[in-house]
């Protein structure tokens, strides 16, 4: 059993550990520029005073979003006499209109943002202060698809710009889904008048640089050669180019070796990382997803454990379901929970997304089953699946038995 001194002691495995967190942010972002240059260009004009475009970024997990958009940011901030003022948001704590709103205050007015008001007088609050000098907020939304009541704060900052007579404000909105969007309200969307950056997913050979970069930083001489970094490359690059996910292998194989008294980390550390590491992505995935996407894919996990009806498909490997039977499930829990079911439209729209976010993938039916139909399979183990989600979803032990009591096949 390890004492405190033992815990205490230096590792032989890291130099500096805090490089190899996905929020620090290097002096130099590798394979970024272009982006840079365009995160520079849409916040060029709130330099000088002048109200800029607002930006919308998207690209998956682990492309470089926020990294790029701090990396400006703190040039912003070094630049003296500037009318910007900056407030950067995380969306998934700062999650409502009224939440943004206040986190905005108490950023540029904390005295005032402790009183207890609401959003209509943050916002009058904040509209004249914005006026007093003519400054330019910049108002960066890391996660904006979590936002609860996303029209009203998209409409809210907007307006504020007709509101006033100097000054205004400039959004920046990040998010890992083209999509979101289009729930927005026509309202909403025509006071955007936004731009769009797309991230592109890394390479393996862009991988391997930046992961080499950082062990150099983060870990000590020698303690992980070049097989190691190769293999940690195509990994993440199979994972769609997730730069995050490459680096928390690099930390979890680290402390896997540090853990065994080693002095160089092996590829059997990092394989064991890399299962680690593959399990706590999907869960943050799973944290993340809106409330509809759970619920359908919560449903999948349940029909693929039980096997509810004939409609469901094996291959003596794995399970097929019919994109019918998942949808009538899901429009059930909806309405278990009080909640309005989604279009057939949108079902198929969310679909997509998960299939995107690499937890289930779809097949069209080919010959040998009646009609024209898409077949759905979950990547992922669908009890530790269904689990996770029963949770987020209930928040108790009780959801998942209602559910298997829905799952129970009449008597025949």
């Amino acid at each position: 059993m390890s004492n405190l001194s033992d815990l205490m002691a230096d590792s032989k495995i890291f130099a500096n550990r805090e490089v190899l967190s996905p929020h620090f942010t290097p002096k130099k972002l590798m394979y970024r520029e272009k982006e840079i240059n365009n995160i520079e260009k849409a916040l060029a004009p709130s330099l000088k005073g002048d109200r800029g475009r607002n930006l919308f970024v998207y690209g998956k997990t682990g492309t470089g979003k926020t990294s790029c958009v701090k990396y400006v940011l703190d040039e912003v901030k070094a630049i003296p006499n500037t009318k910007a003022r900056i407030t950067y948001v995380n969306c998934r704590i700062y999650n409502s209109r009224f939440r943004v709103l206040n986190k905005i205050i108490s950023d540029h007015i904390p005295t005032y943002a402790k009183r207890g008001y609401g959003a209509v007088d943050l916002y009058e609050r904040l509209t004249s202060w914005i006026e007093e000098d003519g400054k330019i907020l910049v108002t960066v939304l890391d996660e904006i698809d979590l936002v609860r009541d996303l029209d009203d704060l998209v409409y809210t900052l907007t307006r504020i710009n007709s509101d006033i007579k100097a000054g205004g404000v400039t959004m920046i909105g990040i998010s890992n889904k083209v999509s979101f969007k289009d729930e927005l309200d026509p309202r909403s969307l025509s006071s955007l008048y936004e731009t769009e950056l797309v991230f592109s997913q890394y390479y393996a050979t862009e991988l391997y640089a930046i992961i080499k970069d950082r062990c150099q930083l983060g870990y000590k001489k020698d303690a992980m050669d070049d097989d190691v970094l190769h293999y940690i490359s195509a990994l993440a690059a199979r994972e769609g180019g997730d730069a995050r996910f490459a680096l928390k292998i690099m930390a979890k194989a680290g402390e896997l070796a540090d853990d065994k008294k080693k002095d160089r980390v092996s590829i059997a550390e990092a394989e064991e990382a890399a299962k680690i590491a593959e399990n706590e992505v999907v869960y943050d995935i799973i944290a993340t997803l809106p409330e509809h996407q759970k619920f359908i894919l919560y449903s999948i996990s349940l029909l693929t454990q039980s096997g509810g009806s004939y409609k469901k498909l094996t291959d003596g490997v794995d399970t097929y379901l019919f994109s019918g039977e998942v949808y009538s499930r899901y429009r059930s829990l909806a309405q278990s929970m009080k909640k309005e079911p989604k279009s057939e439209r949108w079902y198929r729209k969310y679909l997509s997304e998960l299939e995107m976010q690499g937890l289930v993938v779809s097949y069209e039916s080919g010959k040998g089953i009646r009609g024209h139909t898409k077949l759905i399979k979950l990547l992922y183990p669908a009890k530790k699946m269904g689990d996770v989600l029963q949770k987020d979803i209930f928040g108790d032990a009780d959801g998942k038995e209602k559910e298997k009591e829905k799952e129970k096949p009449a008597a025949e």
